[in-house]
């Protein structure tokens, strides 16, 4: 009896030990993590002049005006201290000198991923342009350590045609590669390489119709409702020596600088900021820029944005 026991026990424990090591597995087998994404890297789809990886969710358009005006600062105002301080105070200061240009832009996101748009950039320029998320930074299943997207923009002249002229010679384009991190709930930065095309450019030993850059833009969040932006540009190529089409050689500054106060008043972005250019479109800012920074010609100018809902979720 005590054998036929002990060998029941030992077959049970046998038999314990067997299914122990069957569910195991199971047991142990590590639960499927869920991805977790970041969000708002930026609050806005623009950082100052130039755009970000952010935009509209599905099903929703937005407005956006934005207004650059001339010098904070002009120089050539008078001939001392005194007379330039009363003129620029007369011109308040680029606000009221009668210089202002306007870019008007409304934008569509047919997915959660892409993005449509069109826009008024001032001085008889009209844009098209898309967006597109290629990868999103996220945590938990994947790891990805960055937010990258891809901006293309067509530009055409719509000013009066002169003699001979192709239309085809007043389009420009711009493609922008978009790489994102949020390294805190308090700082954000981007990289964008940029090239610029323009249809045609004059003859010269200097001139070339591809423009390359590199832009980096940061955000740092001052609390829930304010946050302070920054971007800088490099023109690598067509700044020095460039002629023009009536032969008159020119001279454009490569680097552009800009500060902005971001304002969140919920329903709205509004940004104040100061930048060494004058333009409004992308096209003339990054490649045309003829705003000294060691002559101090910085212009004050306000962006702002306003988002609708166009198409409501099924309940």
């Amino acid at each position: 009896m005590k054998k036929i026991f002990f060998m029941v026990v030992g077959l049970m424990l046998s038999l314990s030990i067997l299914a122990q090591n069957a569910t195991t597995p199971e047991a142990k087998a590590p639960v499927a993590k869920k991805a977790t994404f970041t969000k708002a890297t930026f609050k806005s789809t623009r950082l100052i002049n130039r755009q970000t990886t952010e935009m509209m969710s599905k099903g929703n358009m937005q407005f956006m005006i934005a207004h650059h005006f001339s010098y904070f600062w002009n120089k050539d105002l008078g001939s001392d201290f005194g007379q330039k301080f009363r003129q620029n105070a007369a011109n308040l200061f680029g606000l009221n000198s009668g210089i202002a240009n306007t870019y008007l832009s409304f934008d569509y996101s047919p997915t959660n991923w892409g993005n449509i748009g069109i826009a008024a950039a001032g001085r008889t320029r009209y844009e098209g342009f898309a967006k597109f998320k290629l990868m999103r930074q996220q945590t938990g299943a994947k790891n990805y350590p960055v937010t990258i997207g891809w901006y293309s923009m067509a530009s055409i002249a719509t000013a009066a045609k002169e003699p001979g002229e192709f239309v085809s010679n007043r389009w420009g384009f711009v493609h922008q590669l978009m790489i994102a991190r949020k390294f805190s709930n308090y700082l954000s930065l981007q990289l964008t390489p940029t090239i610029v095309h323009l249809n045609l450019v004059p003859y010269g030993s200097n001139n070339s119709n591809n423009i390359l850059s590199l832009g980096i833009g940061a955000r740092y969040k001052v609390n829930s409702k304010k946050a302070v932006n920054f971007e800088y540009s490099r023109q690598f190529n067509m700044y020095k020596n460039v002629m023009d089409k009536n032969g008159n050689i020119l001279q454009y500054n490569p680097d552009l600088i800009s500060i902005g106060l971001e304002l969140n008043t919920g329903g709205h972005v509004f940004e104040f900021f100061l930048s060494n250019t004058t333009a409004s479109s992308a096209i003339d800012q990054l490649v045309k820029n003829t705003s000294a920074i060691k002559d101090g010609q910085f212009a004050f100018g306000f962006h702002l944005n306003r988002a609708f809902q166009i198409k409501h979720k099924k309940e």
